[in-house]
């Protein structure tokens, strides 16, 4: 797929992204590129093939979920501007 000035001015005004003129080709012949190689890579048969989430077969060491800290609410909610049974109030953000 071969992109054009055009397409790579509206990607650039879509990710709020500043690019020179002078770069624009470049950047056109890039994306285009990758563009090919995701197409190239969508035409491969992954009939089967089972999906991994990492490419390595590892397992995580995993540790024990405890307590660690004490409870400090009541500190910290003593600084709070407003609370209310427990739970910290905010100003309305949403009508």
């Amino acid at each position: 797929m071969t992109l054009k000035t055009e397409d790579v001015k509206n990607i650039a005004h879509l990710a709020r992204i500043a690019i020179d003129e002078a770069d624009i080709d470049h950047y056109a012949k890039d994306l285009s590129n990758i563009l090919d190689l995701v197409e190239q890579m969508n035409q491969v048969d992954t009939t089967g093939v089972k999906p991994m989430a990492h490419p390595l077969d590892a397992q995580q060491r995993l540790r024990a979920d405890e307590v660690s800290e004490s409870n400090q609410r009541e500190k910290f909610q003593s600084i709070a501007p407003d609370v209310e049974q427990g739970l910290f109030k905010v100003p309305k953000v949403i009508e």
